[in-house]
């Protein structure tokens, strides 16, 4: 096989990965698999509805997840109009370095990589487990049950079969982005289809009337969840319900191997979010009113079905007939696939955020390394799948039981780096906030309210996982880690660990954090020849406004030209650009 080699570039803006093997629908695709919409939902709707044996959301759980699309959304405009100036794949990391400096921005990419890393333990556990019981449908004889066996408590046969998932995901990444597009579109297919099955056959038997006792009639006042106690219930429920959305930002990071790298991920970013908010809202609102939010049975609020309502429902809703068994081996295929799609489709930005963090010499150079053949990262691939698999283990064999807290944990995690992502917006974009109406809302007043309802969520989220009673066992103990509810020392300690490593490669390395390799700018192009004018809503600092130019010139007004605007990267004042 051929060895793999550092990438030679003129400037780190090259990275040497394929430029142009996708396209806006391969990013959508890319975008939506990355969020694993069956097994986010099967995962997560039962933590959304109930927490620790009581109602959390309860009926208003489609309006939780209504409400998570909203920062959501702002926050995909602001990856959206931040790719526009600057198509890294480092994203949140290169934005908030370019921002607010480089600790800012280091850990903005830790708490991609670090947030990766721990949700690739779930996903291997429900790849592993649904593995046998997929095999088990299909009429093997003990196949389902030979996934629960346990020696001392630990599932030895389906954490097998989750690192087998990882290691062939991390293959096919390995082997190139077109190869991963190709796949995600087969097994996001299934998982959609099928989703979409289940919630038809459930709306269907709750309005006909042939569902079950416990069935609801949706109801109007289910999308308003603004009646909720915003500290004790909405905030955590928040923080699981953004993490269901989770992954849209795959589409953005695979910008250098995508055609129209300044337009189409960004554009891919805002529709997978869109796509998402369809999906979820139908599939939810469905599987409350089959299920209802009862403590008992399939009942939504079981907190022993919260780990996997799907399965809970399933057998209720599609019965012991051949179609159902058929429809249960459906609907167990699709949450494998979505688990193990979301698997390959998380290890793709993960590589990219550590190869453009290596670029900069934010982390050892060898994370930089790029096959020649593939031109895909090497050592960033490999190596996120090794260490994923090594959290898995350690996880599993701590208790299998704390994978379960790691969503609230993940949740915290994504609200720190999506917010800080939508603060960098407003920030970098602040000199000429005001130069559109639409240039203040998609950069400005967007990007900081979605910034802002993730700080908010953080904030109240935080306080609440840290209840040692919050997250409870199968047998109603409570699960904690030095007393502390275990959701919030995951979560902070995982971003705790990135302030050591940070720290340490600092002393080794210090160029990156003198602003040596990546240094902070606002944005580089602007208009030349119009006269600037005092902003009537801007920041102290915000001086004259100018028109900010997009680096292909899309927005460049025929017969104009674009200069480098003053302070940007040392310009001077004439350093200009053709026009277009």
């Amino acid at each position: 096989m051929t060895a793999p080699v550092p990438v030679q570039t003129n400037s780190p803006d090259q990275k040497g990965l394929k430029t142009g093997a996708l396209g806006l629908v391969s990013s959508i695709v890319v975008g939506v698999a990355s969020t694993a919409p069956a097994y986010s939902l099967a995962a997560s709707l039962g933590f959304i509805v109930a927490s620790g044996g009581a109602l959390l959301a309860g009926t208003k759980a489609p309006g939780v997840v209504l409400l998570a699309f909203v920062p959501m959304f702002f926050i995909a405009l602001a990856y959206q109009e931040l790719n526009r100036a600057e198509p890294d794949c480092g994203t949140t990391f290169t934005w908030a370095t370019r921002a607010f400096g480089s600790i800012t921005g280091w850990m903005g990419g830790w708490g991609i990589i670090v947030a990766d890393i721990i949700v690739m333990s779930n996903l291997a556990q429900i790849a592993g487990s649904y593995s046998f019981t997929f095999i088990g449908d299909l009429g093997v004889p003990g196949a389902a049950d030979l996934g629960s066996v346990t020696i001392g408590g630990f599932p030895i046969w389906s954490t097998l079969a989750g690192l087998a998932w990882i290691a062939i995901m991390t293959y096919i990444c390995y082997r190139g982005i077109e190869i991963s597009a190709r796949i995600q579109y087969v097994l996001l297919s299934i998982e959609v289809i099928i989703l979409l099955v289940f919630a038809v056959f459930a709306l269907v038997r709750v309005y006909t009337g042939t569902g079950e006792s416990y069935s609801l009639i949706p109801q109007w006042d289910w999308f308003n969840p603004f009646t909720l106690d915003f500290g004790g219930v909405l905030a955590p429920a928040l923080l699981t319900g953004i993490f269901i959305y989770w992954g849209w930002d795959s589409a953005v990071s695979v910008n250098e191997e995508t055609s129209n790298p300044e337009k189409t991920p960004g554009r891919a970013a805002v529709i997978s979010t869109l796509l998402l908010l369809a999906t979820y809202a139908v599939v939810s609102t469905a599987s409350v009113a089959f299920a209802g939010v009862g403590t008992k049975g399939v009942g939504l609020g079981n907190a022993n079905n919260s780990s996997d309502v799907f399965s809970a429902i399933g057998p209720a809703l599609f019965g012991n007939s051949v179609l159902g068994h058929i429809l249960m081996l459906l609907l167990a295929a699709s949450i494998l696939t979505s688990a193990s799609a979301s698997t390959q489709t998380t290890i793709l930005p993960t590589a990219r955020t550590a190869l453009s963090m290596a670029v900069y010499k934010a982390i050892p150079e060898r994370f930089a390394r790029i096959h020649p053949k593939y031109l895909t990262p090497t050592w960033s691939t490999i190596g996120m799948g090794i260490i994923s698999a090594a959290f898995y283990l350690v996880f599993t064999l701590i208790s299998p039981n704390l994978l379960s807290a790691l969503i609230g944990s993940i949740g915290l995690m994504i609200a720190f780096y999506y917010g800080l992502t939508g603060f960098a917006c407003v920030w970098f974009y602040r000199k000429t906030l005001v130069s559109s109406v639409k240039s203040f809302v998609l950069r400005g007043l967007f990007p900081f309210l979605g910034g802002g309802m993730l700080l908010a969520v953080f904030v109240y989220g935080l306080v609440q996982f840290s209840a040692p009673d919050w997250l409870t066992d199968d047998k109603g103990k409570n699960v904690t880690i030095f007393g502390i509810g275990a959701e919030a020392v995951v979560g902070v300690g995982g971003l705790l660990l990135g302030v050591v490593l940070m720290a340490i490669w600092w002393v080794r390395k210090p160029d990156f954090f003198r602003g040596k390799t990546l240094t902070r700018r606002s944005a580089d192009l602007v208009l030349a020849g119009v006269e600037g004018r005092t902003p009537l809503l801007g920041l102290p600092d915000s001086g004259v406004e100018a028109l900010v130019i997009a680096p292909d010139l899309s927005n460049l007004p025929p017969g104009q030209t674009a200069i480098k605007a003053p302070g940007s990267d040392g310009a001077p004042e004439d350093d200009k650009t053709p026009s277009a």
